[in-house]
């Protein structure tokens, strides 16, 4: 191949921002607000103050968004809570949400 035909198929690949998905984490009446405050600055990189904001917004709304990241990143976060979560006898919920109508 030349590199006339090089440049013009390299010209030709569009590249397609991946997908991002929220990870959102559920209020219940089990799991403790120390453990949800661990679980967010541990795993979803919180500042303790971040995270305890959060965790509150949480008890009171029902839920809140832990973190948006790219499909595999989210479901990492999401499988080391709940491993975590499991071992500790907690049964956070949480769930992955595709973001919608994104801008970016």
């Amino acid at each position: 191949m030349s590199q006339k035909t090089e440049a013009v198929i390299k010209d030709q690949v569009k590249l397609k921002k991946p997908s991002l998905y929220s990870v959102i984490i559920h209020n219940d009446d089990v799991t403790t607000m120390d453990y949800v405050v661990e679980v967010l600055v541990e795993i979803f990189s919180k500042t303790p103050i971040d995270a305890a904001e959060l965790m509150m917004d949480v008890h009171e709304k029902g839920h809140g968004v832990a973190g948006t990241f790219i499909f595999d990143i989210a479901a990492t976060k999401k499988a080391q809570c709940d491993m975590r979560s499991a071992e500790r006898g907690f049964p956070l919920k949480l769930t992955i949400v595709e973001v919608q109508n994104e801008t970016r």
